[in-house]
């Protein structure tokens, strides 16, 4: 055990167990995977324009919302962390805020929702405090209580994901290590042998096995989140050092999307270990953040002159978002049919025109 409590050296048996099980099942349904039926096409996505705006969230000083992730279960809810320290939980339907989660002392880097059948309904946020707060859901009252603050980490926390299995998140930090926590017992169950350089990024792979941590030498590390092992080590071979702040593995499972430059992106295939394609953005592109989409037809990036979505395979530029704004992150809405995007203190949202 470390001092904080965590387990070095793999994860408890009935963990591996639950990952095992998962990755049988959706490493045995990628094989057969297509888009689901009635997604949205590429030429609909051509046609995307601003539906909805949603302005004044968060507090005008300092502005800015750092994070956005859009709800699977309620599609039009949403949280952004900010530049404020807090969290907010918005209704796009209603244009209510349902909830201002407050308690870090600086910015918010990160926010997800956990929400599983049969689960409790769990917000959580990671900040530059180098803490995580994880607010669960009191069905009864409608409102959040704060459920546990992860303090494992001794430096800011630069990564946040829910495992497949969502009984798990995995943390990363600029203290050059990872960690894993038990979202039911809200227990810390492992943390990873410090690494030579900090971890500046964190994605696990949707077949649940494998974790990516970007660093800030232009390096992406891939482990095996069950036993804490190296499994691929990605770099670049001809960029100039970088940090790689953001990575997004596709939902096939065969390709990982991340920074190949400041103002570039690689898609790397998994099953080689090589970059399958680059995407150029113009000097002046500054990447904050990538992301697939769950039928992995589609690649979205949002940087410092707004954001772009690509079709994969083809590469074909199919929108420009916000073009010359700082977006600081993208999401996907349900059947591809909404891109969310966020800036300053403004939330857009894409999509056909009615």
């Amino acid at each position: 055990m470390t001092e904080n409590g965590t387990t070095e050296g793999s994860l408890p048996a009935s963990v591996v167990s639950a990952i095992d099980e998962k990755h049988q099942v959706l490493s045995a349904a990628r094989r057969k995977r297509k888009a689901p039926q009635g997604y949205t096409p590429a030429e609909d996505v051509k046609q995307f324009a601003v539906t909805k705006s949603i302005t004044a969230l968060h507090s005008a000083s300092p502005a800015g919302i750092t994070s956005l992730a859009v709800s699977t279960a309620h599609p039009t809810q949403f949280l952004t962390g900010g530049n404020d320290k807090v969290v907010q939980l918005y209704d796009s339907s209603t244009d209510k805020i349902l909830a201002t989660l407050k308690g870090h002392t600086k910015k918010i880097n990160h926010v997800a929702f956990r929400e599983a059948e049969g689960e409790q309904r769990l917000i959580l946020s990671a900040s530059a405090d180098k803490t995580v707060k994880i607010w669960g859901l009191d069905e009864a009252s409608g409102e959040y209580a704060p459920k546990t603050t992860i303090r494992t980490h001794k430096g800011e926390i630069t990564g946040l994901a829910i495992h497949p299995i969502n009984t798990i998140a995995a943390l990363s930090s600029a203290d050059k290590t990872y960690s894993v926590h038990d979202l039911t017992t809200f227990k810390d169950i492992f943390r990873s042998n410090p690494s030579d350089e900090a971890f500046t990024s964190l994605d696990i792979h949707p077949d649940g096995t494998l974790i990516a941590v970007g660093t800030p030498t232009s390096t992406i590390q891939i482990y095996d989140i069950r036993t804490g092992e190296i499994a691929a080590s990605l770099s670049p071979t001809d960029a100039a050092p970088f940090t790689v702040n953001t990575l997004s593995f596709s939902e096939n499972g065969y390709h990982l999307l991340a920074p190949n430059s400041l103002s570039s992106v690689a898609i790397w295939d998994l099953r080689k270990t090589k970059i399958g394609h680059t995407i150029d953005l113009g000097e002046d592109f500054k990447v904050n953040k990538v992301k697939y989409d769950i039928s992995a037809q589609y690649l979205a990036v949002a940087g410092s002159k707004g954001g772009r979505v690509f079709a994969h395979k083809t590469w074909e530029e199919l929108l420009r978002l916000d073009d010359g704004s700082d977006v600081a992150g993208l999401a996907f809405g349900p059947n591809g049919a909404q891109i969310w995007g966020a800036q300053n203190r403004e939330v857009k949202i894409w999509s056909l025109s009615a």
